[in-house]
């Protein structure tokens, strides 16, 4: 084999689970056919589990640097807006969380102590950061650990076998034993592998553009709603969005115009701008599928090439690193024979229900846009909860990716949920000690029965026996290498053994010398 797992796409989601294999040691090149990172206009906002995952791995740093020159940009931008006389809606500037359907969630009315919400530490604090950003510090971060990263190098076709895949380049054969398609919502690799994509057809038109205008001082920074549809204007200075609900663009793939942005942009707004210079540009539609199951044999689906739907809220990256980080792991202990084939049904049995969810959330933020009498009054009705605690709470959790949790075995409350970020007393915390990419146990009092437990797992799981002042009542609690909560007690070991069982395998035998 030349490699164990080929990678086809290297965008944030490519870069992030080629990563992950590497940790885990496993051999693995990324096929890219760009020849560098696109800076079309994404997404310019992560939503808290991609800020955890990144910080679990080490690149907090990176990612507050890059947020710390985001916000230079927004009160700038805010700066001028105030100079110039332009409006501002209510709670749209640094004290929002987010927007539902363009509807702002106040942060001062998000109750971060409810059982939605966990504790993620430094990285419940980022958030302005944007996709090609994303995609560069986790190209970095590719480098370091000596992943193969083949520019200009497109998937043509593949074959699999008892053995492995074939994968067929516009650079030549490559030989490997599973492939991974994150190539994105027209997958090749998916369409070659004849994976099912049910899903709802789209009924909007949506475009996203960063421009130099003239007139932009009556628009309304943030979102607002109008009769004929949805716009937003900020948190960067020239940064639009239009939102049209009369059905899909004729053309998707036709060049998207400063004539065509501007008369979309004054429609929609009812403002008489006009767009001198298009520096970016891209169309969207609420396109929403999903393909049925992740794997089929030797071929795997991660992030938007499994899942695809509408931008809003910025869910789709961190709903693909959440696979990524899910996938990048098993795959590993897979191939290096540390866990049997049958762990990869889990790929698909936790991540398809955390997909059909951000499915659904985008779908009913299109029908809380629809300008009809029906949708406004729904509109209005959201409107008011989320001037509400419990209200903006609920939304705001949601949009964080806080209610994602797996069906795991186990009654504690922290089983099946990302885990919290613990403070630990010799000053570390918990994301500290995951940047290996190893399962993690933490011996919170100093039991030896629990470190004898976990003490044939060496090199699948590190132990750490320390204090936690903040949550005196936790015992132990074992984190997967992917963040997740696969164990946790209030007193004692019990459970311990059957869970280090199901995700790390045969303990090895310990041998005590004398």
């Amino acid at each position: 084999m030349n490699y164990d797992v080929v990678v086809s796409g290297g965008g944030p989601v490519g870069l992030m689970l080629a990563c992950e294999l590497r940790l885990g040691g496993a051999r693995v090149a990324v096929l890219e056919r760009l020849t560098e990172v696109d800076q079309t206009v994404k997404g310019g906002a992560i939503t808290t589990p991609s800020a955890e995952a990144l910080y679990r791995r080490g690149m907090l740093p990176a990612l507050a640097e890059v947020q710390r020159q985001s916000m230079e940009r927004f009160r700038a931008f805010m700066r001028e807006r105030s100079d110039g006389g332009g409006g501002e809606a209510p709670g749209q500037g640094l004290g929002y969380v987010g927007h539902f359907a363009g509807i702002m969630l106040r942060a001062d009315l998000v109750d971060r102590t409810g059982p939605d919400f966990g504790d993620a530490g430094p990285a419940a604090d980022i958030i302005l950061v944007s996709q090609q950003e994303i995609e560069r510090i986790l190209g970095e971060r590719a480098d370091q650990l000596g992943v193969e990263v083949r520019r200009g190098v497109e998937l043509t076709g593949f074959d699999t076998d008892d053995e492995g895949v074939t994968v067929r380049t516009s650079g030549g054969a490559i030989r490997a034993g599973w492939l991974v398609g994150c190539d994105g919502g027209r997958s090749t690799v998916r369409k070659l592998a004849g994976f099912e994509f049910p899903g709802t057809d789209p009924e909007i038109t949506c475009h996203q553009a960063v421009v130099e205008m003239t007139g932009a001082e009556d628009l309304t920074v943030g979102w607002t709603a109008t009769d004929t549809g949805v716009y937003a204007h900020g948190p960067m200075p020239g940064r639009i969005v239009t939102v049209e609900l009369d059905g899909p663009p004729a053309d998707r793939n036709a060049p998207v115009t400063a004539e065509d942005l501007q008369e979309r942009l004054r429609r929609v707004s009812g403002v008489d701008v006009t767009i001198t210079e298009v520096r970016t540009a891209t169309r969207f539609t609420d396109h929403a599928r999903q393909v049925t199951e992740y794997r089929k044999g030797r071929v795997l689906l991660a992030g938007d090439a499994a899942h695809v739907h509408s931008a809003f809220g910025s869910q789709g990256l961190s709903l693909g690193v959440g696979d990524a980080m899910n996938l990048g792991w098993k795959l590993a202990a897979v191939v290096a024979g540390r866990a049997p084939e049958g762990l990869l049904d889990t790929y698909t049995a936790e991540r398809h229900p955390v997909g059909a969810g951000v499915l659904d959330w985008t779908r009913s933020q299109i029908a809380a846009m629809r300008p009809d009498p029906q949708s406004r009054a729904l509109r209005k009705i959201v409107s008011d909860l989320a001037e509400t605690v419990t209200g903006t709470t609920y939304l705001a959790a949601r949009l964080a990716g806080a209610v994602v949790r797996y069906e795991l075995p186990g009654e504690h409350p922290l089983t099946g949920r990302s885990a919290p970020d613990l403070g630990l007393a010799d000053g570390s915390r918990l994301a500290d000690h995951l940047h290996g990419g190893r399962a993690l146990l933490l011996d919170l009092t100093d039991d030896p029965e629990l470190r004898a437990r976990a003490a044939g797992y060496a090199g699948r799981v590190d132990i750490v026996t320390a204090r936690c002042p903040s949550r005196p009542e936790l015992a132990g609690i074992l984190v997967r290498p992917d963040g997740f909560t696969a164990w946790a007690s209030d007193a004692g070991a019990s459970g311990l053994a059957e869970a280090l069982g199901e995700w790390f395998g045969v303990p090895e035998r310990v041998v005590v010398a004398g």
